[in-house]
């Protein structure tokens, strides 16, 4: 069964009690680790067997859950799995990153169902322009699958968000932005959909905790920017304001380079893709690919920026450890890839630097979704509607 639903809610005693139960059953198999049997719905959602049954029977009628094969184990009657649905409901992830724009369609399973990816240079490109690029990649996909009920969209960016409004996107050079208001006058198909904007690193890290083995993790999401997300027994810490987890302007060099934020030393001026390619003596904008191919062909300006980013990173980790006490720190995008040849240099650092570390070693692993995971955490949380609310997807199907 699924580890986030230890506390998954009370059956109702109200005059939304139907509704109120179907999410109840809805959340307890959609999110469920393992399919569970409608026996296991009942134990954990304290609804009796009849009523996980009728609720049940509905919501596969709707589309949303499916049935496996019946399993026999031990005496007693098979119990039937239950699953979410595959390719008939789906969140719409949009990305703006800095080397490039994509769309992803993901559904109830988890399965991609449709995506596309463009790379291109994005850094002071204009907004408008380029998220409508982007609604039209969204537009695309959900006319290449008429299949699906797209429930709504989520778009991921490399800044600081709050609410519906980008506040900065230092490496883009975009601040002050209302994006919703470009996507569905962009595109028709994006018009009538529920939009939630998010922080790309923070997104990421939703992916994360949907896909990998843990539930308290400090995500750090590494391209031309750092960022970080924190996420505590399924929940993520977002700080009072929404704005935590800026990992990559951490200082970790007073008298380092000039950060394109203003500020000097910053995390990604030694750790960033752009700063380790420039490093390792690559041409600007040769990629993560070439990068790791001269890491692994034992180049030696390759190694020394390979090591001097896994300093600054691991003294920033060690500040960011000794401040929330997480138990593993997870490297995703371009940081993943590299995390067997950044991880002695990292290790070391967390050792040293950590206070608690005879005790209580933080883990460092890679994340389980390696390519472009903001764009399925961004349809993961687009799909939130679904699992809040099933009667609506099932009145409306």
């Amino acid at each position: 069964m699924d580890r986030h639903l230890d506390r998954p809610g009370r059956p109702a005693r109200q005059e939304t009690l139907r509704e109120h139960n179907l999410a109840l059953v809805a959340r307890t198999v959609l999110l469920a680790d393992t399919p569970p049997s409608r026996a296991d719905v009942a134990a954990v959602t304290g609804l009796n067997r009849a009523t996980v049954s009728r609720l049940v029977a509905e919501l596969v009628a709707g589309t949303l859950l499916v049935e496996d094969e019946p399993v026999t184990a031990g005496a007693g009657r098979p119990a039937t799995p239950l699953r979410p649905a595959r390719g008939t409901i789906a969140g719409l992830g949009l990305e703006v990153n800095i080397d490039f724009i994509g769309a992803r369609l993901v559904d109830l399973a988890g399965d991609v169902v449709a995506e596309q990816i463009e790379p291109g240079d994005y850094r002071g490109a204009d907004p408008a322009a380029t998220l409508t690029q982007v609604a039209h990649l969204g537009r695309d996909l959900i006319e290449r699958a008429p299949q699906v009920r797209v429930a709504g969209t989520g778009l991921a960016l490399p800044g600081l968000v709050r609410d519906a409004e980008l506040l900065t996107a230092p490496n883009l050079g975009w601040q002050d932005l209302t994006p919703g208001d470009v996507l569905m006058g962009a595109a028709a198909e994006l018009a009538h959909l529920p939009l939630t904007l998010g922080n790309e690193a923070r997104f990421a890290a939703l992916a994360e905790l949907t896909a990998g083995p843990g539930d308290s993790f400090l995500y750090v999401s590494g391209e031309v920017g750092i960022g970080a997300a924190i996420v505590r027994d399924g929940v993520f810490f977002t700080g009072l304001h929404g704005f935590s987890g800026e990992l990559g302007h951490v200082s970790v060099d007073p008298t380092g380079p000039r950060c394109r934020c203003g500020a000097t030393g910053c995390l990604e001026t030694f750790a960033g893709t752009d700063a380790m390619v420039a490093a390792a003596g690559l041409p600007e904008g040769s990629g993560i690919d070439r990068l790791v191919d001269r890491v692994a062909a034992g180049h030696p300006d390759a190694r020394r920026a390979i090591d001097t980013a896994a300093a600054a990173l691991g003294a920033a980790l060690a500040s960011f450890v000794n401040l929330v006490d997480i138990p593993e720190i997870v490297l995703g995008n371009t940081l993943a890839r590299l995390t067997d040849h950044l991880r002695p240099r990292v290790e070391s650092e967390l050792q040293s630097r950590v206070l608690s570390a005879r005790w209580a070693p933080p883990h460092l692993r890679t994340a389980a979704t390696i390519t472009h995971p903001a764009l399925t955490g961004a349809a993961r949380a687009a799909l939130d509607s679904v699992i809040a609310d099933p009667s609506a997807w099932i009145a409306n199907r």
